[in-house]
């Protein structure tokens, strides 16, 4: 009996009593109204609820008195062994070893979509992060944003989203033509210009663009700037993108900025200045000082932002403003960004933007903001002088322990990580700590065909040992924990629960054999347990791919 199910049996107990009680009034309830927790002390038993206390008051009785009418009946359903009243109402509820075990088998069949809900079905969400401009590596900072972002995409659609992962590509603007002419005084062996990009990969780029276009320096000196911005261009946004692979990070959507400021067919307005009027529709956008104003104080910012100024030209303000309506325009209800730690700045801009579009602050966009991360000992980059690259943490750290570590810690924390402690191979090191149990139970599957134990048989009923009473109930937590992530953007939630499944499940290794010793026969607890064992592997397989991680079946 999984914790739906309890949660059914609990409303299917309690509706008819709310009925006697309060025959005047239809309470409507729903499993929203019983809450399931896993009670600390393990004596207390499987399951505890305070539904009771909450619903005393209601149906005009005391919670304890309430407590033993529901308790009275959830006694007689199948599976549940015993009801106890503690406190001023909390009903524990301990469940049969059969109820409890069936859970293994249930995991094993759902094998890959063991943990998949549906609590954000309905849910369109643009999900966009990383968003580096595409004039130079990757970073420490963009590392995490990516793993974080990533990971929470994973959660949202494991949880019924649809969602798409977006990669906003600044493209357009003065940083463009300083990077573009940085290159071109590399191929012709000038000094980097003023506010242009220094490091080996500039000089690397000049050489790429150098061979693809050999007539460059032939060409009038304003071309040569284009050509030469636009080939390093293409070429920088490659290597992003191939980073990004290499770290098991992909976008389903590349968003140019320059779409924004493109002008439409037959040279009609761009988005840039079509988002302009559609915000004057709303009646948000006032004209003063020969400049264009969006008053987003009135949704809570700090001050009213100017969007094109007196001269004419765009602010960041109006591309933001032009994608932000781009997103709703694509049918996207929900818009996620995960942002830098300093753009604080940008909560409120963007809040103050979605209300002068016409949507709710409160509820069409949220902005996250990831704090700083370190690694101590991690060099500057030898290509870029100034950065610790991704390419570089993760060939010194690897993939898995980077996404790992980076994805064990709500995007708010700043964190420091210890290369040393991530490069073991002991229990010490949580991404090991949790792979580990995963090839463990491979490998007990492998000694298990050896000595003759299938999965032929399944009898439930004989899981009694205390260590499978404990796993049986972390397994059963692995959806909601799941639907929780996705609801809070936390996958870390994900990682901390890996961590203690894989405790218990090396207890449980301690403890109960899935093979005889010597020559004892083989028994049905052994083929039960076999099922124990592999359904825990699942649960371990399903959450570090949540997480982008591997799951390696030898180590």
């Amino acid at each position: 009996m999984n914790p739906d199910a309890l949660a059914s049996a609990l409303l299917a107990v309690v509706t008819p009593i709310a009925a006697r009680r309060r025959p005047e009034e239809e309470l409507e309830l729903t499993a929203a109204d019983v809450t399931l927790e896993r009670p600390r002390n393990r004596d207390h038993g499987d399951w505890a609820t305070n539904l009771a206390m909450k619903l005393a008051k209601r149906l005009g009785t005391n919670p304890r008195e309430l407590a033993q009418e529901i308790a009275d009946g959830l006694a007689e359903t199948d599976g549940v062994a015993s009801v106890e009243i503690a406190g001023p109402g909390f009903i524990n509820i301990r469940l049969e070893a059969g109820a409890a075990g069936a859970l293994a088998k249930t995991i094993v069949e759902a094998g890959a979509d063991y943990g998949r809900n549906d609590s954000q079905a309905g849910n369109t969400i643009n999900l966009e992060f990383v968003s580096a401009n595409p004039t130079g590596p990757l970073h420490i900072g963009h590392t995490r944003w990516a793993a974080l972002g990533d990971s929470i995409g994973r959660v949202l659609q494991f949880s019924g989203a649809t969602l798409a992962r977006e990669f906003y590509i600044n493209d357009a603007g003065v940083q463009m033509n300083n990077f573009g002419a940085s290159v071109l005084a590399a191929i012709k062996g000038e000094p980097t210009p003023e506010n242009g990009y220094p490091g080996e990969y500039i000089a690397q780029l000049g050489r790429r663009v150098l061979e693809a276009q050999p007539d460059l320096l032939d060409r009038p000196a304003d071309e040569q700037l284009t050509v030469a911005r636009d080939a390093a261009y293409a070429l920088q946004l490659a290597e992003i993108q191939e980073s990004l692979a290499k770290f098991n990070v992909h976008f389903d959507v590349w968003f140019s900025e320059r779409i924004l400021h493109a002008k439409g067919e037959d040279g009609g307005p761009s988005l840039v200045d079509e988002a302009v009027e559609r915000l004057r529709a709303q009646g948000h956008v006032f004209d003063e000082d020969d400049a264009v104003w969006v008053r987003t104080t009135d949704f809570g910012d700090d001050k009213d932002r100017v969007i094109r100024r007196s001269n004419g030209e765009y602010t960041y303000f109006a591309a933001d403003a032009a994608y932000y309506l781009n997103k709703g325009d694509r049918g996207f209800a929900h818009k996620i960004y995960l942002l830098g730690a300093d753009h604080h700045g940008y909560v409120h801009r963007l809040k103050a933007l979605a209300g002068a579009a016409g949507d709710d602050p409160d509820k069409d966009i949220e902005v996250l903001i990831g704090q700083l991360v370190s690694v101590n000992g991690a060099k500057l980059s030898k290509r870029a002088g100034n950065i610790i690259e991704l390419d570089d943490l993760r060939e010194w750290l690897g993939t898995d322990a980077l996404r790992y570590s980076l994805g064990r810690y709500p995007a708010d924390s700043p964190l420091s990580l210890d290369p040393e402690l991530l490069r073991k191979r002991t229990n010490d090191n949580p991404v090991f700590y949790v792979q580990y149990a995963h090839a463990r139970t491979h490998n007990v599957g492998r000694n298990a065909v050896d000595a003759g134990v299938d999965r032929s048989e399944f009898a439930p009923e004989l899981l009694t040992h205390e260590t499978e009473a404990a796993l049986l109930g972390a397994l059963q937590e692995f959806p909601r924990i799941v639907a929780f992530a996705a609801e809070v953007r936390e996958p870390h939630r994900v990682a901390r629960y890996l961590e203690e499944l894989a405790g218990l499940y090396h207890r449980w290794y301690d403890n109960c054999r899935v093979t005889p010793l010597g020559d004892a026969p083989v028994e049905r607890v052994h083929h039960t347990r076999l099922w124990l064992n592999d359904a825990t592997g699942q649960v371990l397989r399903n959450g570090l791919g949540l997480l982008g991680v591997t799951a390696p079946e030898r180590m």
